[in-house]
């Protein structure tokens, strides 16, 4: 081929070049890739498949029911006292442990189940929808009451009537758990409140030393507190009593002493209170010897020692309960009684 040839050659290739570009269609970067050929769930196929999948679903709402029980039993059968090693968190309230855990798989099953029941029974086809405006015509209102009456048929809710009652079953238990929790707002602690260790012929004994106290122990003018005998910090139930039982002693001149009950309740001018504020029950540990005043740290509620322990100031409701004590036969001093009324705060009922 000469020179001549290959250049008319050369000069043919940009005229081929176009032609075949305009034959094929320019390409679109942005078409539609449009959506999957849809694949049939076995369960969708196969019926005992289907039975299969509602009896796991069952099965899960089931196993909701009985951890709902089991939290009930639970909280009323386990100790709060009682603890438990679990490796490796180590040891735990057993009571705590066991509600969470019941709780949990209460919850955790329910959950479990409605996804279940919603990837294998109910419909599971994509349909596109075109947007439309935001406000709902007649016609998209009657569209979406079709649909859901649609789903609600697809998803065998009323055909798959085992799946259905056992999730009925367990939405109606799971509530129980917390109704249960409520009981302690109720009446159950009794008459508990109300009463404290201080009983007749309890020695009252020195909350620092442990030691019986005798009436020269105590010095005008001075604060001492004590507690009830036969209590100590080793017993479980310590914190939970002393709360209740504590008590101060405030020696006084008797001529000081203006209430006529508080001098007939008293032991040669001592006299002993409630440690226990009655606003919100903040230990009581600031005591005025001129005034012969006590000061709640927390609110500042104050109290009249030589006045039947009645408020002067603060947001306290009623006065200290006193404890009448006197001396027994080998010289230590000694509760008459309980407290004249129930210690503490004064929002729970005193009757």
């Amino acid at each position: 081929m000469s020179s001549h040839e290959i250049s008319e050659a050369e000069d043919k290739l940009p005229e081929a070049r176009g032609a075949e570009s305009a034959v094929r269609p320019a390409e679109d970067p942005f078409a539609d890739p449009g959506l999957p050929p849809h694949e049939h769930r076995k369960q969708d196929i196969d019926e005992l498949a289907a039975r299969r999948s509602e009896r796991t679903v069952a099965l899960l709402f089931t196993v909701s029911m009985l951890a709902t029980i089991a939290f009930i039993a639970a909280y009323v059968a386990l100790p709060v006292d009682r603890y438990i090693y679990v490796f490796p968190i180590g040891h735990i309230s057993a009571l705590n442990f066991a509600l969470g855990l019941t709780l949990g798989i209460a919850l955790f099953t329910i959950g479990a189940g409605a996804v279940h029941w919603a990837r294998t029974l109910m419909s599971d086809e994509e349909i596109a929808d075109e947007r439309h405006p935001i406000e709902a015509s007649p016609e998209v209102k009657s569209k979406v009451l079709e649909e859901f009456a649609t789903g609600a048929k697809e998803s065998g809710f009323g055909r798959r009537k085992l799946a259905r009652n056992t999730l009925f079953g367990a939405l109606a238990l799971v509530p129980l758990s917390g109704i249960v929790l409520l009981r302690d707002l109720g009446p159950l602690p009794g008459t508990k409140l109300r009463h404290t260790k201080w009983a007749k012929g309890k020695r009252l004994m020195n909350y620092n030393t442990m030691q019986p106290l005798r009436p020269e122990d105590i010095a005008v003018g001075s604060l001492t507190f004590a507690m009830p005998e036969g209590m100590s910090e080793e017993q479980h139930d310590f914190q939970t009593e002393i709360a209740k039982a504590a008590l101060m002693l405030v020696r006084l001149q008797p001529e000081n002493i203006k209430d006529k009950r508080e001098l007939d309740w008293s032991h040669e001018g001592i006299v002993a209170f409630s440690k226990i504020c009655t606003h919100v029950g903040c230990p009581i540990n600031l005591y005025e010897q001129q005034t012969h005043h006590v000061l709640c740290p927390c609110h500042q509620s104050t109290f009249d020692l030589s006045d039947g322990g009645r408020v002067i100031f603060g947001p306290a409701g009623h006065a200290l309960p006193q404890l009448r004590i006197k001396a027994n036969d080998q010289g230590y001093l000694e509760a008459m009684g309980d407290f004249s009324e129930p210690v503490g705060p004064a929002y729970w009922e005193r009757g």
